[in-house]
């Protein structure tokens, strides 16, 4: 749901995903602007999510899609490269990404630029947003600028998409910065 450009609530289906809580297969994640994020579990059990206090970027665990149409896995290799990061990504698809971080499966998520130009769309970003910032943590486009959902059906004032668990998202984002113009420039 969004009012003015601002998110006010988000709710994802994760059919596939593993609830951190009960263990079972499939839950739904929610977040009301200012109330937390949740999850109910199949038999309707309620739990809030928390993203992870992972503070060590050795330690953290990025998360992005499994297609690479969907984000740049050789990009996001040279940052996990370049951050430090030891851990393998977890590659899972749909918004599913943004409650991976929200519960604290992945410690930073990851949807970069493939193609120049491209807007990604409010309703692949919206209720994953609103989840991950009420479960206590950053979201940004691949500058560091906030989220702009008031300008129709596209984030066009953005370019890809940084979650993180906020201990060390401005490191996420320079680090990015820094490879995407690095990779533009060997482009031209």
């Amino acid at each position: 749901l969004i009012i003015d450009g601002k998110v006010m609530m988000g709710l994802l289906g994760c059919p596939n995903l593993v609830s951190p809580n009960s263990g079972e297969k499939g839950f739904l994640a929610y977040a009301v602007d200012g109330q937390g994020a949740f999850e109910i579990s199949e038999n309707g059990d309620i739990y809030p999510l928390k993203v992870d206090r992972c503070d060590k970027l050795e330690d953290a665990r990025l998360c992005e899609s499994v297609e690479s149409g969907h984000s740049s896995h050789s990009a996001s290799f040279q940052i996990a490269e370049k951050l430090g990061i030891k851990n393998e990504p977890y590659r899972i698809d749909s918004q599913c990404k943004y409650a991976a971080v929200a519960f604290g499966a992945a410690s930073i998520y990851l949807r970069l630029p493939v193609k120049k130009g491209y807007q990604e769309k409010i309703w692949d970003h919206a209720g994953g947003y609103k989840i991950v910032e009420e479960a206590g943590r950053t979201l940004s486009d691949i500058h560091g600028m906030k989220l702009d959902f008031s300008q129709g059906h596209t984030l066009q004032n953005n370019e890809g998409v940084i979650a993180t668990n906020g201990q060390f998202h401005q490191e996420v984002v320079d680090t990015v910065v820094e490879v995407i113009r690095a990779r533009r420039a060997t482009a031209e």
